[in-house]
């Protein structure tokens, strides 16, 4: 499969787009729902402080996560649904829109480990014909509020708890989005998924599998690059210019972080 700009292997130019969030209406109530339902018990300092937190416990206390620790407590339930999820559903979109065959009509879309459902609804926002997307999450929390989100972008869901690394998967075809996810997996099951996801692949599902660009996050990914390129897929960095919506970039500015340009890298497997 011929490779786009997009990868920034050493020789190749970095890819780089803007986009703004001004599009689709869905988007702008999505937001203001968000900012309505989680600052409605919470105040706004409260909500920045727990953005902080939730930020060094990404990049400093990083095995916590797969003990909920992102999740644990109202403030940073509402940090992460205000301000990650937000910038991951514009990441998603635009790595779906940029992909070569990734928006065609499919009839089902798998969000693993979907957290907030934000970056299911960017892919299957950006499908044609009507997708059913199924949602697993293992938090409770994440999936209640994937229900909502997934309503809000008008797709027809369904959320279960469960294991991403062994929950059972519809029949094809289908496409299969671990965005943000397997960084949290522990070695044994994520090395699992991974042949089964090639699998599903060379029977005819999409697959694309998003984290952030910092190499400590995912020491693994060299690995899965190779595999995934050996099945004939690809793998690409993304460095986007964005508008952040209002709320976003408040709360970007008080906790300190700068997120004007938004990274990350991807595998894709599709046709």
């Amino acid at each position: 499969m011929p490779r786009s700009s997009g990868i920034t292997w050493p020789g190749r130019d970095r890819y780089t787009s803007r986009i703004a969030p001004d599009a689709p209406d869905a988007f702008a109530r999505w937001i203001a729902d968000l900012e309505a339902r989680h600052l409605a018990e919470l105040t706004f300092p409260e909500v920045s402080r727990a953005l902080r937190a939730l930020s060094s416990a990404y990049v400093e206390r990083r095995t916590k996560l797969a003990d909920g620790a992102a999740l644990s407590g109202a403030g940073k339930r509402a940090a992460f649904a205000l301000f990650y999820a937000p910038l991951h559903f514009l990441l998603v979109q635009h790595i779906a829109q940029h992909l070569p065959g990734a928006i065609g009509p499919i009839a089902s879309l798998v969000d693993l480990g979907c957290g907030t459902g934000a970056s299911g609804a960017a892919w299957a926002s950006q499908i044609g014909g009507r997708v059913a997307v199924v949602g697993i999450d293992r938090h409770p929390w994440a999936v209640a509020e994937a229900t909502v989100t997934y309503r809000a972008f008008g797709a027809r869901a369904v959320v279960q708890r469960g294991d991403v690394a062994t929950a059972k998967l519809p029949k094809g075809p289908a496409a299969l989005l671990a965005a943000f996810t397997l960084n949290e997996l522990p070695d044994g099951s994520r090395d699992a998924l991974l042949q089964r996801l090639v699998d599903r692949a060379q029977r005819g599902d999409r697959v694309l599998i998003v984290e952030p660009l910092a190499g400590f996050v995912a020491p693994w990914w060299n690995r899965w690059r190779e595999a995934v390129e050996h099945a004939g897929g690809r793998a690409d960095q993304w460095r986007v210019r964005v508008e952040l919506p209002a709320i976003v970039a408040k709360l970007d500015r008080a906790a300190g972080l700068n997120h004007r340009e938004l990274t990350a890298r991807s595998l894709w497997l599709g046709s």
